[in-house]
């Protein structure tokens, strides 16, 4: 065999075994390489899902915050609005003549004529028929919450027809205005309009005016306690003393306590001072405050 020969034999083996060689490192890695991969991949997968998971729970609390502040903004603020606005309807579609007849004396305003002061009346008064439920049949204004609106009054006290639309809601079987008994009324504290949220601001000889079509009410406050839900002695005839007969006139304003809670219930009662026909004037109590 020549050099040349000899050196391409030499050559041609020496390309076979680095083939070879080639294909022995290009093989199926080992084992423990796979495991260690996988080591590698494990935990970085877990914790991208743990990432991911953590924001989609991110963005739903984020949400229901949305949505709860949402509620509160409706709860606690739009159905004040509303409620004023569609109680304000009611009182103005009673229709009720002005009890403003003129008078010579009394405070006006430049160029308008005075109120007549209602002379008080201290006989039997007369007493309205109980209406069917939901009917608005009288008003109340309170001189010491000034500048809270005239409100109506209805029959009922149930929230979805009443007290939600319509404020304040006497109690059925309760006795009416002017009548011997007591004559009870419950509303919202809060959300609603919130008739009787400045309830605790009430003492002892506050006038709480009633009116109804015919005639005015004046009852003044004698005492303010504070219950349970379940102490329903507080709208008998004679508030305190189930059974018992009554002999006087009373009222008694009913509304949940502390604000924002029905834990309790805040209770005001009061006794009749006088009553007024519409026709002979407005009570001194409503022009000063008295």
């Amino acid at each position: 065999m020549s050099v040349a020969e000899s050196d391409e034999a030499a050559g041609t083996r020496g390309r076979a075994g680095a083939r070879r060689a080639g294909l022995r490192r290009a093989g199926p890695a080992p084992a423990g390489a796979d495991r260690a991969g996988s080591r590698r991949t494990g935990p970085r997968r877990a914790g991208d899902r743990a990432l991911a998971l953590v924001g989609v729970l991110g963005e739903l609390l984020i949400t229901a915050g949305v949505l709860l502040l949402a509620f509160l903004a409706w709860q606690l603020w739009w159905t004040d609005v509303v409620g004023n606005r569609e109680q304000a309807r009611v009182v103005e579609s009673l229709g009720w003549a002005e009890p403003l007849p003129t008078s010579a004396a009394g405070p006006a305003e430049p160029g308008e004529p005075a109120p007549v002061v209602a002379p008080p009346r201290r006989d039997e008064p007369p007493v309205p028929a109980e209406p069917s439920h939901a009917t608005t049949f009288a008003t109340l204004q309170v001189p010491r919450w000034d500048g809270e609106p005239e409100r109506p009054v209805s029959q009922g006290t149930d929230r979805a027809t009443v007290l939600d639309v319509l404020g304040i809601g006497h109690y059925e079987g309760t006795a009416m205005p002017g009548a011997v008994g007591n004559f009870a009324l419950a509303a919202h504290r809060t959300t609603y309009a919130k008739p009787f949220s400045r309830v605790e601001e009430l003492v002892e000889g506050d006038p709480l005016v009633v009116r109804t079509p015919e005639a005015w009410y004046v009852y003044r406050v004698t005492s303010t306690r504070v219950v349970l839900p379940s102490q329903v002695e507080v709208i008998a005839p004679l508030p305190g003393a189930p059974g018992a007969e009554p002999v006087e006139r009373t009222i008694t304003l009913t509304t949940c306590h502390p604000m924002f809670s029905a834990r309790e219930r805040y209770v005001v009662h009061g006794v009749l001072d006088y009553w007024a026909p519409v026709t002979d004037g407005i009570p001194a109590e409503l022009l000063t405050g008295a």
